[in-house]
């Protein structure tokens, strides 16, 4: 590290200083301080940044970062991993809602060890881990320094893939199969996107509640080995697209009921499919829209079915005082992880490797699983 901090340029000093600053203390403009020479600091850190919005493979670069002061109430957290999603690639591309200003390090969940506390922190020790709860941006970077409040002691026993990517994806499936429709043992679910990360974690956390799911997926190469890997999770049903080109879907659920609720990622024909499986009265929950086409409904579908189209998206149930509720979750998800009942595949990176992972995240090289950065 040492030799890496030697080689970065008085330019690139000037832009490190500004990012630490603006995201490993969670924003806000610095004020010029004395520090004591008993100051707790962090060690330099390596981090992916963006200067301005655009293609990720084009904007992020990896800089090195000089230490910054533990102040009371901070932690200092090693990062272990953290994951390459979605809304990570739309934060830079400056699409996403809700993102950091620029210049800016990426990433948004991830799970880290206790490097250091200031003296005020009384809850965490070095050693323990750590994840971001809600989530935080800012975890692409080896050395990460936020107030304690910001981060949520877990059991070091669960592997690190899944605790660094159990707030975003399986979080919202739960949420979504717990706000929207009350349903019991016997009942049947409908989802497009079935081979994503949230499409699996429904598969499983409905079969837990004796739920049956009804998956699409889209025609393509692999779908048979996919159908077959969903049934191995749980799956009721696994239809391609073009299986469902017929006039009546319903027929194709055998003894399944009617579903009283959809979940739609991908938006355009995908999304109608799910509206043709529920019944009467029935909802569906957009939460994506990889298609980046619109959802068409037919007028018949409101009049006669009277179905009901809601949206869902995580960070707006996080920011309206969820923090204890979201931490109990994250636990209930992590031990279903940690018993092996949620299940899904990862690949981990070396942080050195990390334009490997974007360009797999990017879909460069085919379909790839969720890209995991090791520190």
């Amino acid at each position: 590290m040492a030799a890496l901090m030697k080689s970065v340029t008085v330019r690139a000093l000037k832009f490190s200083s500004a990012v630490n600053f603006k995201l490993n203390r969670c924003g806000g403009t610095p004020k010029l301080s004395v520090r004591s020479f008993s100051a707790i600091m962090s060690p330099p850190s390596k981090a992916i940044v963006y200067e301005q919005h655009g293609s990720p493979d084009s904007v992020t670069r990896v800089v090195n970062l000089p230490p910054v002061e533990v102040r009371e109430n901070d932690v200092c957290v090693k990062m272990i991993a953290a994951p390459i999603n979605p809304s990570d690639i739309n934060r830079i591309e400056g699409v996403y809602p809700v993102r950091p200003p620029v210049p800016a390090v990426g990433g948004y969940e991830g799970v880290g060890e206790v490097y250091a506390v200031g003296s005020g922190v009384d809850g965490l020790s070095p050693g323990d881990w750590v994840i971001p709860s809600p989530p935080s941006s800012g975890t692409w970077q080896t050395y990460v320094v936020k107030e304690e409040s910001v981060w949520h002691k877990i059991d070091k026993t669960c592997p690190m893939e899944y605790a660094a990517t159990i707030t975003v994806n399986p979080l919202t499936a739960l949420r979504m199969l717990e706000d929207f429709v009350s349903l019991n043992s016997g009942d049947s679910v409908v989802q497009n996107g079935a081979t994503s990360i949230v499409g699996q974690c429904v598969i499983q956390l409905a079969r837990l509640r004796g739920i049956s799911t009804i998956n699409i997926i889209r025609d393509r190469a692999g779908s048979d080995q996919a159908k077959e890997n969903l049934k191995a999770l749980g799956a009721d049903e696994v239809f391609s697209e073009r299986q469902l080109n017929v006039k009546n879907v319903k027929s194709l659920l055998g003894n399944l009921p009617e579903p009283a609720l959809g979940f739609n990622c991908v938006g355009g024909n995908a999304a109608s499919l799910v509206l043709k499986f529920l019944r009467e009265g029935g909802t569906m929950v957009t939460y994506g829209g990889m298609s980046k086409k619109p959802i068409t409904v037919s007028t018949t579908s409101f009049i006669f079915k009277d179905l009901a189209l809601r949206g869902f998206w995580l960070q707006n149930w996080l920011s309206v005082g969820k923090v204890k509720e979201c931490r109990e979750m994250i636990d209930y998800l992590l031990g279903l992880a940690r018993e092996g009942k949620l299940t899904y595949e990862t690949e981990l990176v070396p942080f050195d490797e990390f334009h490997v992972a974007l360009d797999k995240s990017l879909g460069k090289v085919g379909r790839q699983p969720k890209q995991v950065i090791t520190f």
